[in-house]
């Protein structure tokens, strides 16, 4: 005999599920049946508004393999007076979006609310007025299991859940999900941080940082999204493959605004085809190159020598050369951008002549004003004084014209350092130059003092630990007026102007206030994994805490010697393959070509990184030099000491190394024919 409906919790819970999902349905009806052809102005009202109308209706998708809620939180009284729906011993479904019914009553409560926080935070020891925590687990979209937390309960003992066990080990095939069900108490005080602080976190691998950053900018939008709609947000990742990997995490939680970007895009004014040696990046990505731009910038200002005389009808005005310097010397001790100033020039002029006027008798307006600043006379002063500038030109002549670097650079760069920048083959022009990554940045900083770069409301930097102080500065630039989520981990710094400490990054973007906080217990990467990993942590980052693996389930980790070469690399592969998940083949970057050919003709179908996996085609081949940021399941990391030697320098080869190691969620086989780095024995 079946168990009635009202006495089985799990049915009941199915149903609330089920009148969920119609209930969303209903609201994403009611955004496409609205009728907007007579309530705006003007057409370019009306599709500013059907487009927010259309992006309401993406933001109210109901993902069939997603979740609508994932806890349940039975309060023992009103969660907080201000809280207008919380009766005592109300109900409360936690999940990623607001859902109601038709009479408006809640039905989902969005996870980034108030009334919602008490289920991360809510424990034995502090129960915050929570009766009862529910969690739910779920095979695809159907509610198949729950798992409940008396908190209140004093008999009852703490234990760790399952539920919650299983959906961090849950194996993934394609993009980043989200870890909105999982979040954990430390992580969360993160995510909520308050907009108006910069927030720096130090995280090992596992520690979930990335998921942080991104969940903290869908919580900023949440309670602050009237002030972001205007100001904008941006996550920054370190390449595109990285980008394509978490490009899903923001849509599954309703936010669909959020830009992402490397920062080579940001800085994108050249088209860069070069690339420099690692000697002349380190030097053109210190932050003494700011000071040597301005120098260059502010030559091109000089001191008149003449007056000039302003032709009005019947009268002529003349200003002197000692009050035109007068007036270039005040502009240049405002200490404004070059580009500012330089509009300001005209105007001063004119108000000089304006004030002859006056004393002449005459009563000039702000039209006079400017029709004297537009005076053909003015204009020619103007253009000689304070002449315009191109960034891209500046930088070029820096770095081509020998005399022109040295000239700026006195003092600043040493002989050597100012020869290491200077290019061998100097170009022509401007288009025609093969501009480097750090060259590009360069120009950015060049336009900056120009132009003032449009500031953000928040910026997510991601994977920082691998910038240089000028890109750091590059992305400070775009937050001033703003706030900061910098997210990274100084043992996996591999480019050979990896920063040294927070401070000194913090610094150089612009935020030396930031609030640095450190994870360091791991989810992801399983116990044997990380140890083996740890050993590297004294050669690479010896101040760091190692990550102490949370997971119950140890992984699976083997070190293999690849007798046969390649084929014990292939076999490895089919091995993992047998399992269920992703997995990654992870190499040197110039061993990459000599396994894709090997995996294409043993008939092992793969993607590159970025590409996405299916169920059928489980096998990503991943450089190891793309490796940082991106998680599989399973990992083959072939040639340890090939991934070392691929690197400049040794500390640079063991941290990419360190990066490779940390990829696997639940298993992780080393294969080597050479022998290991000494580091690991």
């Amino acid at each position: 005999m079946s168990t009635p409906v009202h006495d089985d919790p799990l049915a009941k819970e199915r149903s609330h599920l089920a009148a969920s999902r119609s209930a969303l349905r209903a609201m994403r009806e009611d955004v496409e049946s609205l009728d907007i052809t007579d309530v705006t102005a003007n057409w370019v009202n009306a599709a500013v508004l059907a487009n927010q109308m259309e992006e309401r209706v993406k933001a109210l998708a109901d993902l069939s393999e997603t979740p609508l809620f994932f806890g349940r939180l039975d309060y023992l009284h009103a969660p907080g007076a201000e809280q207008a729906e919380g009766a005592e011993g109300e109900r409360f479904y936690v999940g990623r979006r607001h859902v109601h019914d038709a009479d408006g009553d809640p039905m989902v409560i969005d996870w980034r609310a108030p009334v919602s926080q008490p289920f991360y935070q809510a424990s034995k020891k502090n129960p915050l007025d929570v009766a009862l925590r529910r969690r739910f687990g779920y095979t695809g979209g159907d509610l198949t299991a729950y798992e409940d937390e008396h908190l209140s309960d004093p008999t009852e003992a703490a234990t760790t859940s399952k539920l919650l066990q299983q959906e961090i080990e849950r194996p993934r095939v394609g993009p980043m999900r989200d870890i909105v069900a999982t979040i954990q108490p430390e992580q969360d005080e993160i995510v909520r941080a308050g907009l108006s602080g910069s927030v720096c976190v130090q995280g090992g691998p596992g520690t979930g940082k990335t998921a942080v950053g991104l969940h903290r900018v869908a919580y900023l939008l949440y309670a602050h999204r009237e002030r972001l709609a205007r100001t904008g947000t941006l996550v920054i990742g370190p390449n595109k493959s990285f980008l394509h990997y978490i490009e899903q995490v923001l849509p599954a939680l309703g936010e669909l605004t959020v830009r992402q970007a490397t920062v080579d895009d940001l800085v994108a004014h050249v088209e860069v085809r070069g690339a420099d040696e690692a000697t002349a990046a380190v030097i053109k990505g210190d932050a003494r190159m700011a000071r040597v731009l301005r120098r260059a910038l502010y030559s091109h200002v000089t001191m008149p020598t003449e007056g000039v005389v302003v032709v009005r009808g019947s009268r002529r005005w003349r200003v002197a050369a000692y009050e035109l310097e007068e007036i270039v010397r005040e502009l240049l001790a405002r200490d404004i951008r070059y580009g500012a100033a330089r509009e300001a020039l005209p105007q001063r002029i004119a108000h000089a002549v304006l004030v002859q006027m006056e004393r002449a008798g005459e009563a000039p307006d702000d039209r006079v004003q400017n029709a004297v600043a537009r005076n053909a006379a003015v204009k020619a002063v103007v253009k000689t004084v304070w002449p315009q500038v191109d960034p891209a030109k500046l930088v070029l002549r820096l770095l081509t014209d020998a005399d022109f670097l040295a000239e700026h650079a006195e003092g600043i760069l040493t002989g050597e350092e100012q020869k290491a920048v200077l290019w061998v083959k100097p170009a022509r022009s401007v288009k025609s130059a093969k501009w480097s990554p750090a060259d590009a940045v360069l120009i950015d900083e060049a336009a900056d003092l120009i132009e003032r770069t449009h500031s953000l409301g928040h910026v997510v930097l991601d994977e920082a630990q691998d910038l240089s102080p000028m890109q750091y500065r590059a992305v400070g630039r775009r937050c001033t007026t703003g706030s900061a989520t910098v997210l990274g981990d100084l043992a996996q710094g591999t480019t050979p102007w990896a920063t040294r400490s927070w401070a000194e990054a913090l610094a150089h973007l612009g935020k030396e206030g930031a609030v640095v906080e450190e994870l360091t217990a791991g989810f992801r990467v399983p116990t044997d994994v990380i140890a083996y990993a740890s050993r590297l942590l004294p050669h690479i980052a010896p101040g760091l805490t190692p990550v102490a693996s949370i997971r119950e389930n140890p992984g699976f980790f083997e070190v293999r010697e690849a007798a046969e070469g390649t084929a014990d690399v292939l076999a490895a592969c089919r091995e993992l393959l047998e399992r269920e998940g992703s997995v990654g083949l992870i190499a040197a970057d110039a061993r990459v070509p000599e396994l894709a050919a090997a995996l294409g003709a043993a008939g092992v179908g793969f993607v590159g990184p970025g590409e996405e996996t299916t169920r059928t085609t489980r096998l990503t081949l991943v450089p190891a030099s793309l490796a940082k940021g991106l998680e599989y399941d399973y990992v083959v990391l072939d040639e340890p000491r090939a991934v070392v030697d691929g690197e400049p320098d040794e500390r640079t080869g063991l941290r990419r190394l360190y990066v490779c190691l940390t990829r696997a969620v639940s298993g992780l086989i080393v294969t080597h024919a050479t022998e290991l780095p000494p580091q690991l024995r």
